[in-house]
Order: C-alpha cells, then structure tokens, then sequence
C-alpha cells in the first residue's frame, strides 16, 4: 500500500478542455484496438466502483462518467484519444491518487527539461546537457508562461505532466518563456525520441533478453531514488529522501548517521511520497514515543496510522525542506513535525496530493498481452488537527522560494537558511551543490 506511486499526481476536470493533440505517431483505431480500449474502461471502472474510499463519489455520478467515456470511445479516431477518454472518466473524482495508468508508449520521450511551481510561478529547473533544450538556449530560471498554450499554475502543472508525460507524448513542446531579466521568447523545443520494442519478450525464450533490460531500468531507477547525505562536521548532517521507499534497515542505517550529529536537516524536496512503512519508520524513529500519524478513513472503516517511537530515536534539532513537488507521505511527515512541535519546515507550499492508495494491475489479451492499471483511494487521512492535506498541502513555517536567479545561478538559499537556523554557516552557492541533479539515462 502507498500513499503515491510513479504516477501520483492530480489532473483535475479541465483536461478535456485541453486541445487535442496530435500524437507522435497517428494511430488510427481498427476495431479490435477500440474493443481493447473499452475492455480497459470496464475493467479499471470495475476496479474503482469497487474499491474507491468513498461510496457516494464526492456525489459525482461515476457510473454516468463511465457510460460518457464509453460513447468517446466509440467515437475516437485514435488510441490516444481513447486513452484519455479512460483518464478523463477517473478524473472526473478529482481525486490525487486515483488516475488511470495506460499500456506503456513504444516510444520514449525524454523532452531534456524540468519545471515545477515556485510559489505561484512556474520555472525551468534543469536543462539536459546537449538536448534540443540546451541547444535552443532553454536555461534553469526562464519562467514558463505557456506550454503548447496552456498557462501552468498549481492545479494545471500536473496535468500538463501527465498528458504530455503519459497520455499524449509530443515530438516537440511549444514554450512560451520570460527569462531571469524580463524578456520574452518562444522556443519549439525537440523531443529526443527512441522506439522501443512493440513487443516485449518475457519468457527467456530463444535467447530473448527483454527482461534483463527491463532489470537495468530498475537498477538506474534505484540508483537515481537512493538516499544522499552530506556531513557538516558533527554539528549537521543534511539528509536528502528522494521518496519514501525505504526497508526499517535502511531507515535506522540513515538515522544512525544522523544521531552522531547535533542536527538534522530532512530535504523533502521532489519527493512524492512512497509507503506507509517508511513513513512510520522515519517518523518513528525521531520520536521516543508512539504518535499517532493521521486516521486512516475507509470505505469500511477508520482505524489510526501509528509510528511506534524508538528506543533510541534522534533527539537532536530538525528542520524539514518542502517544495510544491513534495507529495503524499513527505506532506504527511512535514506536517507531523509541526504538529508535534518536533522540528520546523521550510521552502514552498507542498502539493496537497495526500491519499492513501493501491495501485491494481490488469491486462487484456492472450499470447500477446496489454498490461494497464489503475491507481485507486482506499482511505482519505485526517491529521490529529482535524484536517485533511488534500487540496491544501503544508505551509512552511517560513516561506522561502529561490528566484528565478538563484535557479539560474545553482543557488540553493532553501537550504542554505535551514543550516543557518542550526548554527551552521552555509552560502546558497554552497548549498546548491551538495547533491547535484542526476539525469535518468537515456
């Protein structure tokens, strides 16, 4: 069970107001591939009617969304357009962790750029080194006024994610873009693409080693989510969690790193969230005490999240670092700190997407077979303040946002003021490069 996975962001009830896009390569639906895409609505709407937290649907008439999505289907010209009639039904509960997950695209995308919100502004964060970005002049610190159009904010960046990340690969993006000293530009910025196969070999069979390249893919992925740290002399140890995917080994490992030093500075930032284990781990383990995290509301029932408390926790100070890409159980941390008093947190205003849920897999066909899922809320969580971080995220005791300069420049002054907080002289030039960004291979 987690609180988010790969997939776990919202993309609320405009998405279907979003132009339709051309897809990279057009596919027209023959008739079995449209009996599929229905095959994928009845199952993953199976799935939710189930399984969904909330029998009532927030009110929203699910089963007449479902019934809406079908008749697009009917009437779809490609498969990308019946995919995201599936996506639309499920987002019709504007909910954070309940989103369609599609077949995977036989060709990958890697558009050589990052952004993200920063306080109500959305900025370039890291460019890839020799991609069409780079080559267009695209620099962390422009601000993103549109893409192919549509102005980000809050709500809409993490449908823009979603729909051109996984629903509706582009070949390029359109940019619209102020740069740090105030002037504007559009690039069309490039895609590099690579096809895969269409078919992917997992029986070993006549010499196929599909499924070893799909174990190096993980092997990169882990490398790129394990934990860094950085040792200030005795006085701080800074911890860097790229998402809460962490054995109670690995979690004591770090926290025994932590206990020889004064302070501990929990960098939050970027991550999405993961397991609930880890969370009571990690909570657990700087506390001598058990605290309740939230209680867990059901379908069914309501029991308490509970992080049991250490016989040997971490009782020096702690700061925790937050921005608007922290999701779900880093949300939940955070907010456990403040509400206990037990450390302070800083940066941005966090997501907001804060559910419980489980993902479940389906597939259609034999022989050749289509694997899909459907991430799903089973449980809505409600703080010991009496709220729900859904929608509203954590504010930081003290806001503090890098400027479009300082993402320019590599500064990190987020994380240069936590160290300040705890004795510890840091620049936010320093700061910036204690854990350089790490692109996934390509």
């Amino acid at each position: 069970m987690s609180f988010s996975g790969t997939l776990a962001f919202a993309f609320g009830s405009t998405l279907l107001l979003f132009p339709l896009l051309a897809p990279v390569r057009a596919q027209q639906l023959s008739d079995l591939d449209r009996e599929r895409d229905q095959q994928m609505l009845r199952a993953v709407g199976d799935d939710v009617l189930k399984h969904y937290y909330d029998p009532k649907f927030h009110g929203v008439d699910f089963k007449a969304e479902l019934a809406a999505a079908k008749q697009r289907i009917d009437k779809a010209t490609s498969n990308n357009m019946a995919i995201s009639s599936i996506a639309a039904a499920l987002d019709s509960l504007d909910d954070s962790h309940t989103f369609f997950l599609p077949p995977r695209h036989p060709i990958r995308h890697d558009y050589g750029w990052q952004y993200q919100m920063v306080g109500d502004r959305c900025f370039v964060t890291q460019v890839r080194p020799k991609s069409d970005a780079e080559a267009k002049g695209l620099k962390p610190g422009d601000e993103i006024l549109a893409v192919n159009g549509i102005a980000p904010d809050r709500d809409i960046v993490w449908k823009l994610q979603y729909l051109f990340g996984v629903l509706r690969p582009q070949p390029s993006l359109r940019l619209d873009l102020r740069d740090p000293a105030g002037n504007k530009r559009t690039l069309d910025v490039a895609a590099r693409i690579r096809e895969t196969k269409l078919v992917t070999d997992l029986t070993l069979a006549n010499g196929a080693g599909d499924i070893w390249n799909i174990i190096r893919e993980e092997e990169s992925e882990a490398h790129l989510m394990r934990a860094r740290y950085a040792e200030l002399g005795d006085a701080l140890l800074v911890l860097k969690v790229p998402e809460f995917s962490f054995s109670v080994l690995e979690v004591r490992e770090m926290m025994d790193q932590a206990r020889k030093h004064k302070a501990l500075i929990v960098d939050l930032r970027g991550n999405p969230g993961g397991s609930v284990e880890t969370l009571q781990y990690f909570a657990g383990d700087v506390f001598d005490k058990d605290v309740k995290i939230a209680d867990r509301i059901g379908r069914k029932e309501s029991k308490p999240q509970v992080a049991k408390g250490s016989h040997n926790p971490f009782t020096g100070k702690i700061v925790v670092l937050v921005d608007s890409k922290s999701a779900s159980a880093a949300e939940l941390f955070a907010r456990l700190m403040q509400i206990e008093k037990r450390g302070i947190v800083l940066g941005d205003r966090s997501s907001g997407h804060v559910m419980e849920s489980r993902h479940y897999s389906e597939q259609t066909g034999s022989g050749t077979v289509i694997f899909f899922g459907v991430s799903i809320t089973d449980a809505d969580l409600i703080m010991t303040d009496g709220k729900s971080l859904e929608h509203v995220g954590v504010t930081s005791d003290e806001v503090i946002l890098p400027t479009a300069a300082d993402l320019a420049s590599g500064r990190d002054p987020v994380l240069a003021r936590a160290a300040e907080l705890l004795g510890v002289n840091m620049r936010p030039e320093d700061a910036g490069k204690l854990f350089p960004y790490e692109w996934p291979e390509q």
